[in-house]
């Protein structure tokens, strides 16, 4: 099963979850849960999809605090044997997540700059200034040296991130099929330039559970895609 597509199921509870990956059946094999669905019974759903249906999941809760209570957090989320937890990229956050997480598979992923972010918000945030793009690569630098197993950037910063030495995984939000609405996304690109830039993973949501046909919707973005290379097989 191709699972460089990851399907957000930004829906409001689990058993909404549930029936949209019924749905998708074999079509897709990773999902994202994130915070919208932590109290509509999202770990439960993460443990039923991994350990009865299979499938591979990413937890996106972008973890942030002092490193002991990061540490501790992801000690625990790791107990549900998943596959991908996101962190805020700071690299003290980076570093205790990898402590968490030591001794079993959940690979921690580096938050760099949000794709709902554009330079006007990072003003307002009191960021520093300078070029989206290079404080994008520059976070991820930073979060790969503090032990990342991988990142998460707008696709318009993965070729960039890929040339960095020892980058990790990949995984870009912020992917919109040719001609679907862009939502609050605002650093997009299609399926098939994230992973020509050298995306790992690319997440999609609405276009997929908003469809008539979620499955069919799955399919033509795995078509448009294109072939697995031998060199994504090795990562």
């Amino acid at each position: 099963m191709d699972d460089r597509l990851i399907v957000a199921l930004d829906v409001p509870n689990a058993l909404e979850g549930l029936a949209l990956a019924e749905k998708l059946g074999d079509a897709v094999g990773f999902y994202k849960i994130g915070l919208g669905m932590l109290t509509g019974g999202g770990l439960a759903l993460a443990n039923e999809l991994k350990q009865e249906h299979g499938k591979r999941i990413f937890l996106d809760m972008k973890l942030f605090d002092i490193g002991a209570t990061v540490e501790a957090a992801v000690r625990g989320l790791a107990q549900f044997d998943l596959d991908f937890l996101t962190v805020h990229g700071d690299p003290h956050v980076v570093h205790a997540a990898k402590q968490g997480a030591a001794g079993t598979g959940l690979k921690i992923l580096g938050v760099t700059i949000l794709t709902s972010l554009e330079r006007a918000d990072l003003d307002a945030g009191m960021i520093q200034p300078g070029d989206i793009h290079q404080i994008t690569v520059e976070r991820a630098a930073r979060a790969f040296d503090a032990g990342a197993d991988g990142i998460i950037c707008s696709p318009r910063e993965a070729q960039a991130i890929r040339a960095l030495p020892g980058a990790g995984l990949i995984v870009t939000p912020g992917v919109r099929p040719a001609g679907a609405d862009l939502g609050d996304q605002k650093r997009v690109e299609t399926p098939a330039s994230a992973i020509a830039a050298g995306a790992d993973h690319i997440v999609v949501g609405r276009p997929v559970w908003q469809a008539a046909d979620p499955k069919a919707a799955a399919r033509a973005i795995l078509t448009e895609m294109g072939p697995v290379t031998a060199h994504r097989l090795a990562r």
